[in-house]
């Protein structure tokens, strides 16, 4: 069966429509050659896991973008696009995962279901955001406003120094410490971070590669579990982006997904007139259907 992209490999290689690899970023010729080798020996590794290209184009539905998946305990990659993959964009809601981590770290969240933010008064577009919130609750419904307060209350210099201790993305807080993961305006320099980036990063998390205490990680997992599953959970945060005139156009859906003992993470990123966070939640599960890692319940 032709697949789109390479399997599981901590390089981020790619096959065009023809089946030859192709370079990412400024990897050498003779490099790609010597990958190439390791690549197509891979190919008969027992279990090894692919995306049939069919299974991708039917989640994109025409829209341009690109899937992730990392196998957390080892590191191998598999990206659907090498470019795209490799592309810095503004995380957008996606950050509540690290905005979550770091409030539970330092204290400043103590229970998933405690009060979390007291609602202002203010009326705002979404009906789920005008009431109180616990962490749980705010996660769920995405609620930017509790979000910035709990970003003001880390502040700039924690922030600042918990980004640089992850290593996360580029690390640009110079927007505003409420506002730099968010790309609205367009012209806003927020926080920039590639898909592969995104669902390393969350391989490190999930495996205690950074510096995040069992508890915290206890609590994002009962927070962002969004299916459950004989022999499998489902895990993932949304984000959606805007144009210049304020219309979606561009969906984010990370996450990680246990099968079978094994945990893997991912990152799926659309873009496209009218695309939203749950685009790309749609594709991911659509992804993780067809190549037999997506808990029953939640195709």
């Amino acid at each position: 069966m032709h697949t789109d992209p390479i399997l599981l490999t901590p390089f981020f290689l790619e096959l065009d429509n023809d089946g030859v690899f192709s370079k990412c970023g400024v990897m050498t010729y003779v490099l790609s050659l010597l990958m190439m080798v390791f690549i197509f020996e891979a190919e008969a590794w027992p279990g090894a896991i692919s995306i049939p290209k069919h299974a991708k184009q039917e989640a994109f539905a025409g829209r341009d973008g690109v899937f992730v998946l990392v196998d957390a305990a080892t590191g191998e990659t598999l990206v659907s696009d090498a470019k795209a993959g490799a592309e810095k964009l503004a995380p957008c809601s996606t950050f509540k995962v690290w905005n979550s981590v770091i409030g539970l770290e330092m204290g400043k969240i103590k229970y998933p279901d405690a009060l979390f933010w007291k609602w202002d008064g203010k009326k705002r577009v979404l009906e789920e955001w005008n009431k109180d919130q616990t962490l749980r609750t705010a996660f769920s419904s995405s609620c930017v406003p509790a979000f910035q307060e709990l970003a003001r209350n880390i502040g700039a210099k924690d922030m600042q120094k918990w980004l640089d201790a992850f290593q996360l993305g580029d690390r640009d807080i110079s927007a505003g410490i409420d506002v730099f993961w968010l790309p609205s305006p367009p012209k806003r320099k927020t926080l920039l971070i590639s898909p592969v980036e995104q669902a390393q990063m969350l391989a490190k998390l999930m495996e205690g590669k950074l510096p995040v205490s069992k508890k915290t990680l206890k609590v994002l997992d009962d927070i962002s579990t969004l299916t459950t599953a004989s022999g499998g959970k489902f895990h993932g945060k949304t984000g959606t982006g805007v144009d210049e005139n304020g219309a979606y156009n561009m969906g984010w859906f990370v996450g990680w997904v246990e099968s079978e003992g094994k945990t893997f993470t991912f990152a799926c990123l659309l873009k496209g007139k009218g695309v939203m966070g749950k685009d790309a939640r749609a594709a991911t599960e659509a992804i993780l259907s067809a190549i037999g890692l997506l808990p029953p319940s939640c195709g």
